[in-house]
């Protein structure tokens, strides 16, 4: 029992330790955008601002338009996370509730889409989208995204729990797929797609080479694009980039505390169930 005890103890102790690395430069990130650019070049650091300003939040919208740039990236994130969570569980449903021929050989497909690292299809995708014209054009964006094989993978894998009785007894009340699909699977999925958005969401929003790559109109560029404006060639606005920054991790925190009481269990359910 004692040594029970003692191993959970210095499992949390280790935990807790994890934890705090892991927040740590958050932390010092949000504390240095109330600081001057002076003191965040000082060699001598502290962790708390001896003076404080909001001159890097206020000044954002002049040197940055920060409105444009986040407003982009919502909608972006918002519009790729809805078309991924829907697409993959409209396929996951039908892989794993359905019986027709190929379904294995299009389920190892999925899985293989998994396997092939995202820098290899870059170069050849960059070319067919600049080919049809697409560049600079947000559906350059869209259109790549639409479709996730983890996606597929993560909902298939949590819909092969729903009662097949279920589905069957609805489908006796003369209830059509559509009604089967939207009524009944997707409200007994949803710890699956709370974790599924997280996951999507973060991606899109974090994402940098893709959108760098295709849009060229500072009017249409994204978030995680516009913060390296603020590195110039002869200095940077650490206080500027601090300020943006710490703006700019807020939605993503907003969809965790969202989504946060289903994600631990959808994102189980993915992992055990087959």
């Amino acid at each position: 029992m004692i040594a029970r005890k003692a191993g959970a103890v210095l499992l949390h102790a280790t935990l807790l330790g994890l934890g705090l690395l892991t927040v740590a430069p958050f932390v010092w990130m949000a504390l240095s955008a109330f600081k001057t650019n002076a003191e965040i070049n000082s060699l001598d650091q502290t962790l708390l601002p001896r003076e404080w300003t909001i001159e890097n939040f206020v000044n954002l919208q002049e040197t940055f338009d920060i409105l444009r740039l986040f407003s982009n990236s919502v909608l972006l994130s918002v519009t790729i996370t809805s078309i991924v969570v829907y697409t993959s569980a409209l396929a996951g449903f039908v892989l794993v509730k359905y019986e027709f021929r190929g379904r294995t050989a299009i389920f190892a497909f999925v899985l293989g889409t998994m396997m092939i690292p995202w820098a290899v299809t870059i170069i050849p995708r960059y070319t067919m989208f600049v080919a049809v014209g697409l560049q600079d054009s947000y559906l350059s964006l869209v259109i790549p995204a639409a479709l996730s094989g983890f996606g597929i993978f993560m909902m298939r894998q949590s819909m092969g729990a729903v009662p097949d009785e279920v589905l069957e007894a609805a489908r006796l009340d003369g209830a059509s797929e559509t009604y089967v699909f939207h009524r009944i699977v997707l409200p007994m999925s949803v710890n699956a797609i709370s974790a599924l958005s997280i996951f999507q969401f973060l991606w899109v929003w974090e994402d940098y080479l893709w959108p760098y790559l295709m849009i060229n109109s500072p009017e249409k560029q994204v978030l995680a694009v516009g913060l390296t404006t603020f590195s110039g060639r002869y200095g940077t606005d650490y206080g500027g980039l601090f300020a943006a920054t710490t703006l700019s991790i807020i939605p993503v925190i907003v969809v965790y505390v969202i989504f946060q009481r289903r994600f631990v269990a959808g994102a189980a359910s993915a992992a055990v169930k087959g």
